[in-house]
């Protein structure tokens, strides 16, 4: 009997121990994140670079200066909180989140670059990302653009925050219009052999040693990037059908569009060999660049006009995407914004959405159109009006009427992979647009059925 007292002694010896063990590792848990200290992990992208910063090895200044100052005054008014900023180049997020996810070391926070358009349902179903709906009252879900939140709503139940919205629309250097002697399109808009025209036009010989030294058009083919992609709608072609049950980019419709931007390369010579690469940063450059400029008209997401107005002066204008067989101009659209990766605490997770609602309120939605050349998801950050001397902006979101969404299929990450390659094998001559979407079909078809 004595040695059973003196056993269980030990043993309520031993679990105080552990308790108190514990209690000096774990937070204490909170539903509304109130009390809870220790670390949030969030990864961003590079976005714009402070006024008159030019440090860095790439002179182009600290472009995460804003989640940084964020990241500080949120810790300021929550002590024991420290956020830990992850930075992670744009092209690189889908590969380094696959590889964090398969790994279950995914970050707490993670941005949707607003390239990808939407929230991954592939995410959503894979169980790691987070419900964020209580997090908000029907008077804050009332302030988003309807379009806004059903990029990141999925089987009614809201993944994530949205900040920003973009279109892609088509920058034209005008000073080589000039040069080239040629008008641009009257108020933006041209069908599709006006645009093959100028592109033309605008492919010459500026110093006079037999080759060609300015291009009328570039563009760029990578994974989870869309910028060429409105040119492959215009005659009414979609990569899957409404129901996303059939692969249909290789339809007449898709293919002869296809080809038809490829071949500005391929065939007329009015596009440079770099056209359908994946050199994002060089096909700016030959566009933006003061000491390049060799491309007269390239199509870029709605950031890029900012950074035209600041960083790299042009004298530029925004026009449509030309019109083909349906005679209606049509882009693509994404929604940028912050999901929150999957989370044991609730203390925490409160926390964790707490920040994501601090780094998307209106007055940071707004800086964010202004400054790194957006749209509001919030409609109170739109009423601040951030495009009332900005045209250019302006024109842009005139555009947001002719957004057609990608297909929100829930492997459409790697559909979007075998469908890119291929594009890439049209854009180097390797294949014809009718070759590479029927190679496709058939190794898209195994996600479809």
């Amino acid at each position: 009997m004595k040695g059973k007292m003196k056993l269980t002694f030990i043993m309520l010896i031993l679990l105080v121990g552990v308790l108190s063990a514990c209690g000096k590792d774990e937070k204490p848990s909170s539903s509304d994140g109130d009390g809870w200290t220790g670390k949030i992990t969030i990864w961003d992208g590079p976005r714009w670079a402070e006024p008159g910063d030019d440090s860095g090895e790439d002179g182009e200044g600290n472009k995460y200066f804003w989640i940084e100052d964020k990241i500080k005054e949120f810790e300021k008014e929550h002590e024991g909180v420290e956020i830990e900023l992850v930075q992670v180049p744009w092209a690189e997020l889908p590969d380094k989140l696959g590889v964090s996810i398969a790994g279950q070391a995914w970050p707490d926070i993670a941005p949707v670059d607003i390239s990808g358009s939407a929230v991954s349902i592939e995410h959503i179903e894979q169980g790691v990302v987070e419900q964020v709906d209580e997090f908000f009252t029907e008077e804050e879900l009332a302030d988003f653009y309807e379009n806004a939140l059903d990029a990141y709503t999925y089987n009614d139940k809201l993944y994530g925050i949205p900040n920003s919205m973009t279109v892609h629309s088509m920058l034209l250097n005008l000073d080589l219009f000039e040069e080239a002697g040629v008008e641009p399109p009257k108020n933006g808009e041209w069908t599709w052999d006006e645009f093959a025209d100028a592109a033309e036009k605008l492919t010459f010989d500026r110093d006079g040693d037999g080759k060609i030294d300015v291009y009328g058009f570039s563009t760029y083919i990578l994974p989870g990037y869309y910028e060429a992609w409105p040119f492959f709608y215009i005659d009414g072609g979609q990569p899957l059908s409404d129901d996303l049950s059939e692969f249909t980019f290789n339809s007449p419709e898709a293919v002869n569009a296809i080809q038809r931007l490829a071949d500005l390369k391929l065939k007329d010579g009015s596009a440079p060999e770099s056209l359908g690469g994946a050199d994002v940063g060089g096909t700016f450059q030959a566009w933006a660049s003061e000491e390049q400029r060799t491309v007269a008209m390239e199509p870029w997401a709605t950031w890029a006009i900012t950074s035209t107005q600041s960083q790299y002066p042009t004298n530029f204008m925004v026009a449509n995407y030309p019109t083909g067989e349906t005679g209606e101009p049509v882009t693509i659209g994404g929604v940028g914004g912050w999901t929150m990766f999957h989370q044991e605490d609730d203390g925490k997770k409160a926390m964790v959405a707490e920040f994501m609602k601090y780094i998307s309120s209106t007055d940071e939605q707004y800086i964010m159109a202004k400054e790194y050349g957006t749209f509001p998801a919030l409609q109170s950050a739109a009423d601040k009006d951030p495009y009332a001397d900005n045209p250019e902006m302006a024109r842009a979101q005139e555009m947001s009427t002719q957004v057609v969404m990608l297909p929100r299929h829930s492997d459409w990450k790697k559909i979007d992979e075998v469908i890119q390659r291929e594009l890439q094998l049209v854009f180097n001559g390797e294949k014809t647009a009718q070759e590479a979407m029927d190679t496709a079909e058939k190794d898209v078809q195994e996600f479809l059925d």
